[in-house]
């Protein structure tokens, strides 16, 4: 479990446990259910990510929106994926590759439904660039319909390393990961990925 759900998990159970010595069980019962499903929400689960060379991993849990170019009529334009995390989905983000955060760049937004292609330019979001030794990526961290604080952990100038935690989006939210040209992408719309865990894509031969 995440520390920053500390604060969601006890105040629903101490709460429970005060209507509880008041003989409020019809109260007390919710607010159990509530606090529960906080602890599940917040979970960490270790990941161990794979050794393959040249390799992007997912940076969130979740199921596959978008794949399409920033410009599609440009070959070499750089490729977003999407990933729509619901609210039973693992919140935790990870880095997609080993490399450098060379920029942070928050921006106050709207809260559209995140598997809409519009909430990636107007909803509320994080963006992180993090240069690797063969490749640059931008990671996203996209807020929702429900999501309302984005978390993130790292600061520019910190190293992380493949699948290093970095933050996590408070209830249901997206991540987007632009991709340059030279990453094969080998995932599809539909698909469901682990972050830490699954394989976006990986350097092309010979690039």
């Amino acid at each position: 479990m995440v520390k920053d759900g500390i604060p969601w998990i006890l105040i629903p159970a101490l709460a429970a446990i005060a209507a509880a010595l008041f003989g409020l069980w019809l109260v007390a019962a919710p607010l159990l259910v509530i606090a529960a499903f906080m602890g599940y929400f917040f979970r960490d689960p270790r990941r161990d990510p794979p050794d393959v060379e040249g390799s992007v991993v997912s940076p969130a849990d979740g199921r596959v929106t978008r794949i399409e170019k920033l410009s599609p009529e440009d070959p070499d334009s750089p490729t977003v994926v999407s990933i729509f995390l619901s609210p039973f989905d693992v919140h935790i983000n990870r880095s997609p590759i080993a490399g450098e955060v060379t920029d942070l760049a928050y921006t106050k937004g709207r809260f559209m439904i995140a598997t809409k292609d519009e909430a990636s330019l107007v909803n509320e979001q994080n963006a992180l660039t993090i240069r690797g030794e063969k490749m640059t990526v931008v990671c996203k961290q996209i807020a929702g319909v429900l999501a309302r604080r984005i978390v993130c952990w790292k600061k520019p100038g910190d190293h992380l390393e493949r699948g290093e935690r970095f933050g996590l989006i408070k209830f249901g939210s997206r991540t987007d990961l632009v991709l340059p040209p030279q990453v094969a992408v080998s995932v599809s719309v539909g698909e469901r990925v682990r972050g830490g865990v699954s394989l976006i894509g990986r350097i092309k031969d010979g690039s």
